[in-house]
Parts: structure tokens; sequence; C-alpha cells
């Protein structure tokens, strides 16, 4: 009785130190990957869309090891927020803007937005739940913006708009076809940008 109950305890310290190990390998890991340039910047806004697409998209995108970011999941406390999120996008290859109902309610999303647009890079947006015609900024937003945010941010909309992207309806669609054919359009993206380098720089394929 005496052994079985010696045999036990250990087990269970075992057990223990195992998941210690293996929630430290997976923090290191996290910090690891936070640190790294990421190909693809998830725009979104977050009380209409982190819980479900973005967060989604970002777990999927993860798995096919390409490395997203998106800011709960990337920033950590005492990061500077604008310094840190306009570094992400001037580092990433391709932004995916997911446009939600109180979208145009953020600051944050339509700065991140804008930035995207006048980054030249290439942005795949996905309408979920909303129009493009439904997009629009004005004093009707509950945030405070200048004349010229408003332009600004006008300007990043309507090339946003006229831009082909994805359309989801939460109410009849699944969300694994939305994420899989989202995560499909990134890589075909990736893909495109590697190719036009390497035609723009022949010598990376030289192997030393």
């Amino acid at each position: 009785m005496q052994r079985s109950s010696l045999v036990s305890n250990l087990l269970q310290r075992q057990l223990v130190h195992q998941r210690q190990r293996i929630s430290k390998n997976q923090m290191i890991n996290k910090v690891i990957r936070s640190q790294l340039p990421c190909d693809v910047f998830i725009n979104h806004r977050g009380n209409d869309t982190k819980r479900t697409i973005a967060s989604l998209l970002y777990d999927h995108l993860t798995r096919l090891r390409i490395n997203s970011f998106l800011d709960n999941k990337n920033m950590k406390p005492g990061d500077k927020l604008f310094e840190k999120i306009d570094s992400a996008i001037d580092e990433c290859k391709i932004g995916v803007a997911v446009f939600s109902p109180r979208y145009c309610d953020s600051y944050f999303c339509l700065h991140e937005l804008a930035l995207f647009v006048e980054s030249k890079k290439k942005l795949i947006p996905i309408f979920c739940d909303v129009k493009p015609s439904e997009l629009r900024v004005g004093k009707s937003n509950n945030i405070q913006l200048g004349p010229k945010e408003i332009e600004r941010f006008n300007l990043a909309l309507e090339e946003a708009k006229h831009t082909v992207g994805l359309d989801f309806d939460s109410n009849k669609g699944n969300w694994s076809d939305v994420v899989t054919k989202a995560a499909d359009v990134v890589i075909e993206s990736l893909i495109e940008i590697e190719e036009a380098q390497i035609i723009r720089n022949p010598m990376k394929l030289i192997i030393p």
C-alpha cells in the first residue's frame, strides 16, 4: 500500500513537471513568433470578429506555418500600441481586412486600413455581414475625426470597396468555408509575391 502511494506521488510530480515544461516551451515559442516579421496582417474590428473569423483565420494560417499578426495573439503587456501595429504593417507582405457592421466605428481599424492602402501592399477584403456600399466614415460614426482624417479614411475605404474580396453572411454561411477560402487566397498571393521577387532578383535562386 505504501509502495503504491509512493509510485502514485512520483507519477503526479512527473506529470506536473511535464506540464510546466510544455507550458514554458509554448511561452517561448509564442515570444519567438511575436518577434518574427509577419507575412500576413489581419485587420479587423475586435468586438465584431475577433472571436470568429479573425481568430479562426489566424489559427488556420498558423497551422500552415504562415506567420500572421493578430493584436491579441502577438502583442504583450508593455508594447506600444501604434508602434507595434505600424511596424507589423510595414514588415508584412499582405493584409486581410475583415469588414463588419461596426468596423468604421474603430479608429484603429481605419488607421490600419489607411496604412495598407498607402503602402500599396496587396489587401484581401472580407465583407462579413456588411455590404461594401455600407462602409463609410463621417459625422455619424462614434469617433471624433478631423476633416483630413475623414478624407484619408474614406479614400482607403473606397480603395478597399473596389477590390475583389470575399462576401460572407454569418446567418447562412459556414465559418470554416470562408476561412479556408481566405487562407487559399493568402497562400496564392504569397506565392505570387515570392515569384515576383525571384523574377526581379534571380540571384536569390543561386545557392552558395
